[in-house]
This record gives structure tokens, C-alpha cells and sequence, in this order.
């Protein structure tokens, strides 16, 4: 029973950063803040596993301004975190709780000025808090700060982090660390990747998972919405029609697969009459903060997004979320409908399936522990709006054909070939020999199936390119 009571004052934080926590409308510590803080404060090594909205964020970062109140200097805490929207949001909640220690914070991440961040580093700040890319190449592009004196390191959504795909940034960032630091790993699905997180964690380690039975929050209504394969598009936009029905005004998240789709969908949507703005890698990054300031300040009450969008990000007021496509990992389903339904409020999420994703959708039931029910969509009412959602984004297609949406992409690639010692122009015309052999045997292999069925073959183009 003790346990529920405690305060803040209760868990060791220094009484400045209490009466900041008061401020903030912060009147006690949630299950994480509550089980981590403390062996944090006592040097301990943490790996903190709770759902989303369970306040991770400030159970890191409590105890590092506790920490840092008593023995100042820069750069104190480095945070990694794979998105640069979370990397924001993380800065601004050091920037707010540290305020009256007159904290120095800074930003590192990809499509911003490197130049001026450089500058920024270099002012030794408190707090780093980082995308892994950005700041390795910092670390391999300039001399003029060190990381060496470094007291936290924090792996914010550690699992995602540790999936393989950062691994050259992070080999490049750990080189440029201490062996004798505090490193602190925090995530809402981390338990295969604890092995790992164990192995990067030299001192003696606390563990806390929250006891959960389900991966998912119980006042989340979870549901979905079988439709044909070639029709997801329509049921999508009738699935927001309903919820528009019985809401107004709610906020809407919808996820889907690839920048490509999430561009056209927003287009699309916003050609059919739901406002949105969209929020994907292909995006510059000032639009993506923009898109994001729009939607969390309610201006636009519709948010399209990859799953750059799914993790962590502190948006309480969600009603919905939509996933027009379902995700290939049961953890990345996890982390998109988490962005409802959080800090105790209700919310509702809905996944467009095909008979195609069944078995995908079982593999989610079984790793949430939960029965997806149906939300009932008039299929009447699509077949009505069906052409013209077709048509629409058929349109939005060749207006996308038509802009630089692949520009940035194709220079990044051209870029990364330079750097591995390839020639782009020698790279670029091998592929396109391969792309002109592949159509070759796929013409042959036409053929071969014409004449088995008595089909003219003359109708094929020649073999030549």
C-alpha cells in the first residue's frame, strides 16, 4: 500500500526539481517513475520496460537533473532516440524541468544545420539528446567536443535502437564513451532485446518491467474492419466518415507502410475533405515539425504518418488510431496504437485488413492477448465513394510523379555510394542492367506460358531494349 503513496520527495529527487514536478501538475510518481528513479540515484545501471504514456521520459531524466544539480558540467547525459521528432519532444522536457537550473540542451539530429549544431556542441551543454546517425557523423566530421566525461547514457526506445539497424552509428558513438558511466535503457517492448541490453550495461543492473498481462492499455477499444484487397482505400476513408459521424472533433492518427503511401493518402484525403497534414522521412525537416505542431495544437485534426510517428510521441488528446496498413511485427502494432488511450483516457484504434493480413492479425491477438472486435463500416457507403477515392488518388499519383518527391532520396543514395568509394553514374548503370535483364526473362517467361496455352505470342514486345 505504501508503494501507491509514495511522492516524489519519497523517491530522492533533489527538492528543487520537486517543487518543478508540483509545477508541471506532476502530484505523484507513476509505476516506472516509482520502481527506476531510485537505484538510478544510486548509480545504478536500469532497464525500464512499461506502455507507452506510463511517463519513461521522466524517469530518466528526473533523476539526471538530480544528479547534475550536484555536480554541474558539460556534457553530462547523452540521450539516444531513433526518431528526430522524439528526440524534440525529449528536449523539451529537459528544457522545462531544468529550467530553474538554467540548463544548457541541445538538439542533435538529422535535417538541420549542421554547422550550427556543431557550434552548439562545442558550448559543452548539459544534456546531448540525439538521433544515432546525425551524431556519429558529428563525431567522425569534427574534433570540437568530446563525449569522454560523459556521467548517462540513454537508449530511449532501446529495442527499437538495437534491432541492427543503427548498429554502425552506435559502434562509432560507444567508441567515443567511457567505459564508467550509468547507461539506462527504456522502452515499452524491450524483452527480446534484453540479452543484448544486458551485454552493453557494465555495472550492476536493475530490471523493471511494468506487470502487465496485455502489451496494450485496457481502456483502448481495439478493433478492425475486414475489406476486399483492392478496395482499402475506400474503406479507409469511410472508416474515418463513421468516426466523424459520432465525433467531430476528435484527433486522428493514421499509419501506413512507405512515405510514398503516406504522401498519396494525404493528398487524397485532403482532396475528398478530411483535412490532414502528413508526417513521413521524405519530408523536410522543418515541414515535419510544422505537420507536427498543427496536429498536436489541434489545428489539423487528422495526422498521416509512417511509423516514424509511433513511437513515444506525447500527443494525449488522440481518439483514434487507424492503421490502414498493418504492420509485419506485432511490437510495431503495439507502438502505433499507443499513441491513444493514454495517461488513463479511453481511445479507439481500427486496422483496415484484407483476408490476406488474417494471419498477421492473429499474430497480434496472441502477442496483445487480446480479441480484435469489428467496427462496423456501411459497405453501401463505399461502394458509393469508391470511384472517386480511386480516381483521387490516381490524380494525386501523377501530381507526385510530377514534383521532387524522389529527388532527396536519390541524392542520400547517390551520397552513401561516394562515401563507400563506388562511382554513382557506374552503380547507377549497373542497375539498370539488371532491371533491363529481370524484364527480359520476365517477357521469356510470358512467352514460354502463352504458347503452353495457345496463346499468339506475337502480341509480346521484343526481347531488345
Amino acid at each position: 500500500m505504501g508503494e501507491k503513496n509514495k511522492s516524489f520527495t519519497d523517491l530522492g529527487l533533489s527538492p528543487w526539481l520537486v517543487r518543478q514536478c508540483d509545477l508541471m501538475g506532476m502530484k505523484s510518481p507513476t509505476p516506472i517513475q516509482q520502481n527506476c528513479i531510485p537505484p538510478i540515484l544510486k548509480g545504478e545501471d536500469c532497464i525500464g520496460c512499461a506502455q507507452t504514456g506510463s511517463g519513461k521520459t521522466f524517469a530518466f531524466a528526473l533523476p539526471i537533473l538530480t544528479k547534475l544539480s550536484e555536480d554541474p558540467y558539460g556534457i553530462y547525459a547523452l540521450v539516444l532516440t531513433p526518431t528526430r521528432e522524439l528526440a524534440f519532444q525529449i528536449g523539451d522536457q529537459f528544457a522545462v524541468m531544468g529550467k530553474t537550473l538554467n540548463l544548457r540542451m541541445t538538439v542533435v539530429v538529422g535535417g538541420m544545420d549542421m554547422v550550427i549544431q556543431g557550434q552548439e556542441l562545442s558550448r559543452k551543454p548539459h544534456v546531448v539528446v540525439a538521433t544515432p546517425g546525425r551524431l556519429a557523423d558529428h563525431l567522425e566530421s569534427c574534433d570540437t567536443f568530446s563525449l569522454k566525461k560523459i556521467k548517462f547514457l540513454v537508449l530511449d526506445e532501446a529495442d527499437r535502437l538495437l534491432d541492427g539497424r543503427f548498429d554502425e552509428q552506435l559502434q562509432t558513438i560507444f567508441q567515443a564513451l567511457p567505459t564508467k558511466r550509468q547507461t539506462l535503457l527504456f522502452s515499452a517492448t524491450l524483452s527480446d532485446s534484453l540479452d543484448r541490453v544486458k551485454a552493453i550495461a557494465d555495472n550492476k543492473v536493475f530490471i523493471w518491467s511494468a506487470p502487465v498481462e496485455v502489451a496494450t492499455v485496457e481502456n483502448l477499444t481495439q478493433s478492425y474492419v475486414l475489406c476486399p484487397p483492392l478496395v482499402r482505400d475506400g474503406y479507409l476513408v469511410e472508416t474515418v466518415r463513421t468516426f466523424r459521424s459520432q465525433d467531430e472533433s476528435g484527433l486522428i492518427m493514421i499509419f501506413t507502410d512507405t512515405c510514398k503511401n503516406c504522401q498519396l493518402l494525404s493528398m487524397t484525403l485532403n482532396e475528398v475533405g478530411f483535412e490532414n497534414v502528413a508526417l513521413h522521412a521524405m519530408e523536410k525537416q522543418r515541414e515535419r515539425l510544422a505537420s507536427l505542431a498543427k496536429f498536436k495544437s489541434n489545428v489539423v485534426k487528422i495526422l498521416i504518418a509512417t511509423d516514424v510517428a509511433s513511437r513515444g510521441l506525447d500527443i494525449p488528446a488522440v481518439q483514434l488510431v487507424i492503421n490502414h496498413i498493418l504492420p509485419n511485427v506485432p511490437k510495431d502494432y503495439i507502438h502505433r496504437v499507443g499513441r491513444t488511450a493514454r495517461a488513463g483516457r479511453g481511445g479507439l484504434a481500427v486496422s483496415i485488413v484484407t483476408p490476406h493480413d488474417i494471419k498477421l492479425l492473429h499474430a497480434i491477438e496472441e502477442a496483445i492477448n487480446t480479441k480484435l472486435t469489428e467496427y462496423n463500416v456501411d459497405d453501401k457507403e463505399v461502394a458509393k465513394i469508391i470511384t472517386q477515392v480511386s480516381v483521387t488518388k490516381r490524380e494525386a499519383e501523377i501530381k507526385l510523379d510530377e514534383t521532387d518527391f524522389y529527388e532527396k532520396k536519390a541524392i542520400n543514395k547517390r551520397k552513401k555510394l561516394i562515401l563507400e568509394g563506388k562511382d554513382p553514374d557506374e552503380e547507377e548503370a549497373r542497375e539498370e542492367k539488371k532491371r533491363k535483364l529481370k524484364r527480359k526473362m520476365a517477357r521469356k517467361k510470358a512467352k514460354e506460358v502463352a504458347k503452353s496455352k495457345n496463346v499468339p505470342v506475337n502480341q509480346y514486345e521484343d526481347d531488345s531494349d
